[in-house]
């Protein structure tokens, strides 16, 4: 079974991210799931980017980095959203990463140096979410998924963004269970 650090999403750790956790918890797989908000969870998106912008990418970032002080080398990185941040940064630069899951998002590699060839990694998002498609994500995941040895890009039909939170009102059932079999045989491979 895999060891899992899951970042939330700019909304916090709502309970739908909870859940996903659980999900795999219910799998034989250890989760962590770092608060990078100190408790705070926003109804809306908009809201949940504002705070972050408080707070600032650098120290969400470091945040994440302060996450896995005592953890274990040999992790799975999973990020949500503004939790593929932090998720990326460790997959890339942390020794021993076993693999990285990026949902809703993923960032140039080139933002924290490069790939590490040995890492898998794969990245899930819909297909028309204008946050992924516009804002230069797809590129970066289309780019990624070429990097690695071993990457894979998993568009789903759809337009919404948090589509695998369960507690918001851009869960997508069908997409969600979806992403959690494909997350599921990840892990189990790692």
């Amino acid at each position: 079974m895999a060891e899992v650090l899951l970042f939330h999403h700019a909304q916090g750790l709502t309970p739908g991210v909870r859940a996903f956790a659980d999900e795999l918890r219910g799998e034989g797989h250890t989760v962590h799931t770092p608060d990078l908000y100190d408790g705070h969870t926003f109804d809306s998106l908009e809201a949940g980017l504002a705070y972050s912008d408080r707070i600032g990418v650098e120290e969400i970032i470091e945040r994440g980095a302060r996450a896995v002080t005592d953890a274990p080398a040999e992790l799975v990185y999973v990020g949500f959203s503004l939790g593929v941040l932090p998720a990326q940064k460790l997959a890339q630069t942390r020794p021993g990463a076993r693999g990285a899951v990026f949902v809703h998002s993923c960032v140039p590699s080139s933002y924290f140096g490069s790939w590490p060839s040995p890492v898998p990694v794969r990245v899930h998002a819909m297909e028309a979410d204008r946050l992924f498609t516009d804002e230069g994500d797809a590129d970066a995941a289309r780019a990624l998924v070429d990097e690695a040895a071993d990457g894979e890009l998993y568009l789903y039909p759809g337009d919404q963004h948090l589509f695998a939170d369960s507690s918001l009102p851009s869960y997508d059932a069908g997409g969600a269970a979806l992403l959690l079999d494909r997350t599921l045989a990840f892990l189990g491979s790692r």
